[in-house]
């Protein structure tokens, strides 16, 4: 068998007249579409658990800086506003990379993909590692966002393929737990490193996981779809970075407002060069769509389950990842933890969020969308509401118990929404529906932080003015924070009775 190949055996989505090889517990003869196998062939298996366990470990980067940046600042003798380059050029490069990766992936294929993906990430993380000095350190972030940007499309990608309709919830649902589960155990983990093994630890740990990564990658992982022979257009690449790069950027900078000092850059201005060259991109992709050629396909907006997915979908990573932010920082600062305990407090709601995953999706393949997402998204509302009511005296208990509400909501959104969202499309649109999917992400994440902490820190900074104590500003600052985020997350519960099952449970459309 060619390397570039996968063997049929393995690849759940070929034609329905083929019999199934290699599955001892179905008869020879029967058909693929019969009352089908209830689990993936073992090549297809370890394919698919190989590329969510990768994903986990590279979607954990995005927040171990966080508890991490206090000792590199000492060591390395840099100032905050310098040190949180560390997080910000890593979600600049993860902006900028996402919108071509639909491209990259049906140009290298599978394979291509994820061993270009994982020797970025391995490589970055190994110059972070050792870097001498901060420049060196920025560097081996870049990269190993890089590799980062690609990994999460192509696992979406990759399970749209060569999963069959009837079990993609249940196997998507585990990317539920990468995309929610990773980022919010990403500080308790990097707390519980930091002691023993310093900062250089947390990528020390991480190293040896991604080479073993990258080795089985090169055994286990073929291509399951033909590769494009389409050229990358330069202009559509550029307004990409100007346009990505500029909006995460600029609400990143909104977020830092009164922090700033007198030499940095407005937020404002890359803000706005980023919108209108939003602008310019996508009118370059709708010109290259009439020849198939575009960096990012946007016919995918045509489905209106889609369009709606995307929506919840943005407001829902706005409301996680400006909890994530805002949430330690008043556990430490307004209540006195450590940032280990701040870390564990946030631990049992990151796990359930991600134990759930798999559940939820199981779920999603006997009911659909809409049982999941009303609720789900009434229990994220709730758990932000709850959040509203912060105070320096509250009990840990009462923390507890409303982040545990959020997570298990946001456990209950995620999986449905990617499946509904991906299972409309065509199958040449999944790649792109994958990378739309995933550059939405990382500026709502982005418009979340900026928002958050802005009203927080405007807040807080008036109450202080009156002479309010400083947990006291602080915790009605994020309080104020918490009940706009709550506010805007309830108009999720309206738009998701508008999600529709897919068709035939996201079959292969016809003619396609």
């Amino acid at each position: 068998m060619s390397t570039d190949t996968i063997d049929t055996s393995d690849h759940l989505s070929e034609p329905p007249t083929t019999p199934v090889r290699g599955t001892s517990d179905l008869p020879a003869e029967q058909p693929v579409d019969e009352p089908r196998q209830d689990r993936l062939a073992p090549g297809a298996f370890r394919a698919i658990a190989l590329l969510l366990a990768s994903g986990f470990t590279v979607i954990l980067n995005e927040t171990t800086m966080s508890v991490a940046l206090p000792p590199i600042m000492d060591e390395l003798g840099i100032t905050a506003t310098t040190g949180q380059w560390l997080t910000t050029a890593f979600l600049l490069t993860m902006a900028v990379v996402i919108p071509a990766t639909g491209f990259l992936i049906n140009r290298l294929g599978t394979r291509g993909a994820y061993l270009t993906a994982m020797s970025l990430f391995t490589l970055g993380t190994a110059l972070a590692m050792i870097a001498p000095g901060f420049g060196l350190l920025v560097t081996g972030r870049v990269v190993q966002a890089t590799g980062t940007a690609i990994m999460m499309p192509l696992l979406m990608t990759t399970i749209m393929t060569i999963v069959p309709p009837h079990m993609r919830g249940r196997v998507m649902g585990n990317v539920g737990l990468v995309i929610a589960a990773a980022p919010a155990l990403g500080p308790t983990l990097s707390g519980a490193i930091l002691e023993p093994l310093g900062w250089r630890g947390v990528f020390g740990v991480v190293l040896p996981i991604a080479v073993l990564a990258l080795v089985a990658g090169v055994l286990w992982i073929r291509d399951v779809s033909d590769k494009d022979a389409h050229h990358l257009d330069p202009l559509s690449l550029l307004l990409a970075v100007v346009a990505f790069g500029g909006l995460v950027w600029g609400l990143s900078g909104l977020g830092e407002g009164a922090h700033a000092g007198a030499g940095a850059i407005n937020p404002l201005i890359p803000l706005i060069t980023g919108l209108a060259f939003l602008g310019l991109f996508i009118w370059r992709q709708i010109v290259r769509q009439r020849t198939d050629s575009a960096l990012l396909d946007l016919r995918t907006f045509r489905e209106s389950n889609f369009r709606v997915a995307i929506g919840i979908m943005a407001v829902s990573m706005l409301a996680m990842l400006g909890t994530l932010i805002v949430l330690p920082l008043v556990l430490q600062q307004a209540m006195g933890l450590t940032p280990l305990q701040s870390g564990l407090v946030v631990l049992p709601g990151g796990l359930a969020m991600g134990l759930l995953g798999p559940v939820v999706g199981r779920w999603y393949d006997r009911v659909g969308p809409r049982p999941l997402l009303v609720p789900g998204a009434v229990l994220v509302t709730l758990g932000i509401g709850m959040l509203a009511f912060l105070h320096p005296g509250i009990s840990v208990f009462y923390v507890l118990g409303a982040h545990i509400t959020f997570s298990l909501g946001l456990a209950a959104v995620f999986t449905p929404l990617f499946s509904a969202a991906l299972g409309v499309l065509k199958p040449h649109q999944y790649s792109h529906g994958s990378a739309t999917i995933n550059t939405v992400q990382q500026v709502a994440g982005a418009a979340g932080t900026a928002l958050f902490i802005a009203i927080m820190t405007l807040r807080s900074d008036a109450l202080t003015a009156t002479g309010t104590s400083a947990a006291d500003a602080l915790t009605k600052g994020a309080g104020l924070a918490f009940g706009i985020g709550a506010g805007v997350m309830a108009v999720t519960i309206a738009l998701a009775t508008l999600i529709r099952r897919p068709e035939s449970d996201g079959e292969v459309h016809g003619g396609h």
